[in-house]
């Protein structure tokens, strides 16, 4: 895997630097000499590539969690393909669980059609738990008059898309492979869910997480006042990472576990970043 050319965590710039190259793996690692607590393997979503998680990973890095996100998920680049497995998210899965020789957790995480596959794929590669975001729901695609205040009301990850080459533009408004959308809906993991969702996501409805948390009653569902789309490059993605790494440290130390609490109730949270 190509590595992209960032520091491994560290404070995050007013800006954001150039995304690495499209076909390139995305790789974020803790400082060296720290332990790698736990692994995260992202499958993307429409239009995406690794480079664009730049943030999320160095945020994960600096709290000891290594990020991994395939340069191909679902399935890219041809949007009407019926396969709900792609090769590269389960070849990467394996390496990641291979390298994580600690005990740490190995999650599966998917934004948008990337956590579609995820939860297609949780019974393949056998996570320690999944989190998902901006989870799409069924029925035709959604157009809106401005996809990238669709995708996020952060107005330096909006800059980063309108200027990135590898971003591909309208793909979000691509019909959902009805093969992916069953094979998730089909899937009952039994491993820990943490799915976030922007109540502002004019994409993918809240009701998709609502229907998950309904058949799923170990999520741990959280509505993100004013979301968006892309919740992990929101305006709130400081607050959705510090969720996270909270939610990663509950795996790791084994709370999650433990037999579950009564079901969460889905609440509106008002995050601010």
């Amino acid at each position: 895997m190509t590595a992209p050319a960032l520091p491994a965590a560290g404070p995050v710039p007013a800006t954001e630097p150039a995304a690495p190259a499209a076909a390139a793996d995305g790789r974020w690692e803790p400082a060296p000499g720290t332990t790698v607590r736990g692994t995260v393997v992202l499958l993307p979503g429409r239009g995406e590539h690794p480079g664009l998680y730049a943030r999320f990973g160095r945020r994960l890095a600096f709290d000891g969690y290594r990020l991994l996100v395939p340069a191909h998920a679902v399935p890219f680049p041809d949007p009407r393909s019926t396969s709900p497995v792609a090769a590269g998210p389960v070849v990467l899965f394996a390496r990641a669980r291979a390298e994580q020789d600690d005990g740490g957790p190995v999650v599966l995480a998917g934004s948008d059609l990337g956590a579609l596959l995820a939860l297609a794929l949780v019974a393949e590669v056998r996570p320690d738990g999944l989190l998902l975001a901006g989870l799409p729901g069924g029925g035709g695609p959604v157009r809106t008059d401005d996809e990238l205040s669709a995708r996020t009301a952060c107005p330096v990850h909006r800059g980063l898309l309108a200027d990135d080459p590898g971003f591909r533009p309208g793909a979000l408004f691509e019909p959902v492979p009805a093969a992916l959308a069953g094979a998730a809906a089909a899937a009952r993991p039994e491993v820990p869910v943490l799915a976030f969702h922007g109540l502002a996501d004019e994409v993918a409805p809240v009701g998709a997480l609502r229907e998950l948390a309904g058949r799923l009653p170990s999520v741990e569902a959280v509505a993100v006042a004013d979301g968006r789309h892309d919740v992990f490059n929101d305006a709130v993605h400081r607050s959705v990472a510090a969720r996270t790494v909270l939610w990663l440290e509950r795996l790791r130390s084994g709370l999650d576990r433990l037999p579950s609490l009564p079901p969460p109730l889905l609440v509106p949270l008002d995050l601010h970043g």
